[in-house]
């Protein structure tokens, strides 16, 4: 008996050491692209080509230039401006991914099922297949030119959001519908239910909605080129460091460009860090309900 536990327990500690190892492998693998860029923001030797992965010399001169040098690139601005379309655009975007959410969950009306089946098909298609008559119809109603870019970039980020419900229309349905009645019987309009019932209950998926929406416009690339076209005051930061990378300015701008990388992962972790209380305590209560 004795030699049959302790053969189990051999057994066990050596599954979960290879366990161990291949997370710890994926980890590396996971880690080491972050940790390149963060060495190379601080890397003194200029240029795109080394023979070393670690720098052989350390500055901050590669952030100072990213806010000093904005003659060429004005990478400030192209942060402010992302900075405003993406609050902006989380804004509406998690108020209409909600309330459609809720809409499909607790409401039956007619031609539902036919819109939720239709919504599902159109997901299926990336979205930049559309941005040339997205910008067409944009120069047609005059959101092409000057400050109005930011405008529609707000726009194209949060008017089709609405179709991705299904992931909160999912947890949604796993609220007890029972909490809505009793509402109802207490005189609670749709509205209340919608604001003082589901929502404090739901603060996981909020949380969810909140980042996806704040890093689409944050981390896209296609849509704001296509639509700020040579308007350089209104790039965004995604356009700014692809241009980092160009022939003419990668040479002196490499160093920058990861230095620019790691200055726009803060906002996003900013996001993460304020949200990831509310999560975790949105969980926990949804455990002990």
């Amino acid at each position: 008996m004795r030699e049959k536990h302790g053969s189990a327990k051999t057994r066990r500690f050596i599954s979960n050491t290879v366990v161990h190892i291949v997370l710890a492998v994926l980890a590396f693998i996971w880690l080491f692209p972050i940790l390149w860029v963060i060495l190379t923001s601080f890397r003194a030797e200029p240029g795109s080509y080394v023979t070393t992965f670690f720098p052989k010399g350390y500055t901050f001169a590669n952030y100072r230039k990213l806010f000093a040098d904005t003659t060429v690139l004005n990478f400030p601005q192209m942060f402010m401006n992302t900075l405003i379309i993406a609050i902006f655009s989380c804004i509406i975007s998690s108020f209409m991914v909600l309330s459609v959410s809720y809409c499909m969950s607790r409401l039956r009306f007619k031609f539902r099922k036919p819109f939720m089946n239709i919504a599902m098909i159109l997901t299926l298609f990336p979205g930049f297949m559309s941005m040339i008559a997205v910008y067409y119809i944009l120069k047609a109603i005059g959101l092409s030119e000057g400050a109005m870019i930011r405008v529609a970039l707000v726009m194209v980020y949060s008017g089709g959001t609405g179709l991705g419900f299904y992931v909160a229309k999912g947890f949604f349905d796993t609220i007890p519908k029972a909490l809505d009645e009793a509402a109802f019987l207490d005189g609670a309009t749709k509205f209340q239910v919608f604001t003082r019932i589901t929502m404090p209950l739901s603060k996981p998926i909020i949380v969810y909605t909140v980042l996806t929406s704040f890093m689409a416009p944050w981390t896209d690339f296609i849509f704001a080129k296509v639509i700020c076209r040579a308007e350089s005051q209104y790039f965004t930061v995604a356009i700014g460091l692809w241009r980092m990378l160009e022939r003419e300015y990668i040479n002196s701008w490499y160093t920058s460009f990861a230095a620019g990388a790691v200055l726009i992962s803060i906002p996003i972790a900013i996001v993460f860090l304020a949200t990831q209380k509310f999560y975790a305590d949105g969980m926990s209560g949804a455990v002990k309900g």
